[in-house]
């Protein structure tokens, strides 16, 4: 499994320090990859003091000089990166009659230009081991949502992109999944409780009971469907979006 290398992004905290937390656990090298510099730092120190091999990397996604420096310093120090888990993500919510241009344009870049550099940047290492796991990161927002226009549009459109990554990188045994959480307890959503003027404890117990099993998610609900997908065992799913929330999705 040493030979199986993993990028992670938005791996600083939350879901994505989740996913890489359980990839590590797994026995997998992991490069834990965020724009928060100290945070990812810290985090990749703690992962390191379990006895996992991981490095952290500062990179702004969007950037592609950033990205393929990224993706070079992880084969040079862990090995050719075979497992993409493109989980950076950032909101910028508003209605659409006061979302700025930034509002839209930054999260745009980040969900959608962020997977399509780092998965352009490691299809070659891929196709060369004829061998690879991409997984992006979508959201039950993907339905839509108030006051996140462009969260929803990216989160839609990511699906759309894995779909078309299974169909071009299947021939080379590499499969590409989506999992789309529910509400899951992160800073992020905490954010947004305060952007509804809410308490995130409200916050929580609201979405607990309209969610069919009676909770909210945690980061390892999500990392344990990574942990699954980027198997051997699940060579046969490609191009799915297995959403993680508690019940059914309509």
């Amino acid at each position: 499994m040493t030979e199986r290398v993993a990028i992670v992004t938005g791996a600083a905290r939350g879901i994505g320090l989740g996913i890489a937390t359980r990839l590590a656990g797994d026995g997998y090298p992991v490069a834990l990859v965020d724009a928060d510099e100290a945070a990812v730092t810290a985090a990749a120190g703690e992962l390191a003091k379990t006895g996992a091999r991981t490095i952290a990397i500062a990179a702004n996604v969007t950037v592609t000089d950033d990205v393929e420096n990224a993706v070079s310093r992880v084969a040079a120090e862990l090995g050719a990166p075979t497992i993409m888990v493109n989980n950076a993500g950032i909101t910028r919510d508003n209605l659409l009659a006061k979302m700025s241009d930034d509002d839209w344009d930054s999260v745009i870049a980040v969900h959608l230009r962020g997977p399509f550099l780092f998965c352009r940047a490691v299809q070659g290492y891929m196709r060369e081991a004829q061998w690879g796991r991409i997984v992006n990161m979508s959201s039950i927002g993907a339905r839509g949502n108030r006051g996140q226009a462009n969260y929803s549009t990216v989160k839609a459109g990511i699906q759309g992109f894995t779909k078309a990554l299974a169909f071009e990188l299947g021939p080379f045994n590499v499969t590409a999944n989506a999992v789309g959480p529910g509400f899951v307890e992160t800073d992020m959503t905490r954010r947004t409780a305060e952007r509804l003027g809410m308490s995130f404890d409200d916050f929580v117990k609201r979405a607990a009971d309209s969610t069919p099993v009676r909770r909210v998610g945690q980061p390892a609900d999500i990392a344990s469907a990574v942990s699954y997908l980027v198997r051997d065992e699940s060579s046969f799913v490609s191009g799915q979006v297995l959403y993680v929330s508690g019940g059914p999705v309509g």
